[in-house]
């Protein structure tokens, strides 16, 4: 078979050669009509779709069996794109943080599919899907799990180290991390003596780090004040709009819709609503600032 797709197949003529069949007589005033098989339809045509950063299908999560058994997840279906920045709200229990730790593959569905980048997360090896949290997942936990004996540069270099990556260009990435954080200075100090939004931002850097496509944070502004909780998800925002992270927040509180793309509303391990924010109020940018 040709190559050439969307061409009409030449016709034979009685002297056995062929003429393909767009050819113009030169007794013939071309036609103004366009071409309907131009190249230019052929590529848009044949253009790949990018999937969605995030999915779930039909997903159950079930702890214990038989009477003890324990649905934090029913029958979710959900599908987050590219560079969205979703938050997920809902009272405690509702099994928001448990949605969290299926798309990190920390744990495992007890039915149904999740899907990120593409790859079903069933289908991949336990290594796969560490690489994976290692090189295009980041999680930011409500604990922060900065390591303590380790220097703020030192924790947001950590998972670069661990997937091979030279000390030198590690530092060099961790310092442009940490930049774009809003931290510049004071890097060889150790978590403990930074404040509540300092330690965040640390956390923060250590999550999008290198080629983060995906960025799942639980109650990232948990213990903060108003002030460092604004400048958090702001920072998120700024995140989502200027390198294109897909973004996933669990979180309790409502004046954050206002930031986001859409937000998810959960009750007794189901989705009951969804609903996009009001864009009317002008979003800042509290990335430079530190607390």
């Amino acid at each position: 078979m040709s190559g050439q797709v969307g061409a009409t197949p030449p016709s034979s003529n009685p002297s056995g050669s062929t003429t393909p069949s767009n050819t113009t007589p030169s007794n013939t005033t071309p036609s103004n009509t366009m071409n309907t098989t131009c190249p230019q339809s052929i590529s848009f045509d044949a253009q790949k779709v990018s999937p969605p950063m995030l999915q779930y299908i039909d997903v159950v999560k079930s702890y214990g069996t038989g009477s003890t058994e324990v649905r934090a997840v029913t029958d979710v279906s959900l599908t987050i794109g590219r560079g969205e920045f979703v938050a997920v709200m809902g009272p405690s229990g509702c099994g928001k943080s448990t949605l969290l730790h299926l798309a990190g593959a920390l744990e495992t569905p007890s039915a149904g599919r999740v899907i990120v980048d593409g790859n079903d997360l069933a289908e991949m090896s336990v290594r796969d899907q560490a690489e994976m949290r290692r090189r295009d997942v980041g999680y930011v936990f409500q604990s922060l799990n900065l390591i303590p004996a380790l220097t703020c540069l030192e924790n947001v270099m950590l998972p670069l180290e661990l997937d091979g990556v030279a000390t030198k260009q590690a530092r060099l990435l961790a310092t442009e991390a940490l930049h774009q954080v809003g931290l510049d200075h004071s890097l060889d100090r150790y978590p403990d003596d930074f404040s509540g939004g300092q330690r965040q931002r640390i956390a923060i850097a250590r999550a999008v780090i290198g080629d983060r496509r995906l960025l799942l944070t639980d109650e990232p502004t948990g213990a903060l004040d108003t002030v460092n909780s604004d400048q958090v998800v702001e920072l998120l925002a700024a995140l989502a709009r200027d390198r294109g992270v897909t973004i996933v927040m669990v979180t309790h509180e409502p004046r954050f819709a206002s930031w986001t793309d859409r937000v998810v509303f959960m009750r007794d391990g189901r989705i009951v609503d969804q609903t996009a924010p009001d864009f009317g109020a002008t979003v800042s940018s509290g990335i430079g600032v530190t607390s």
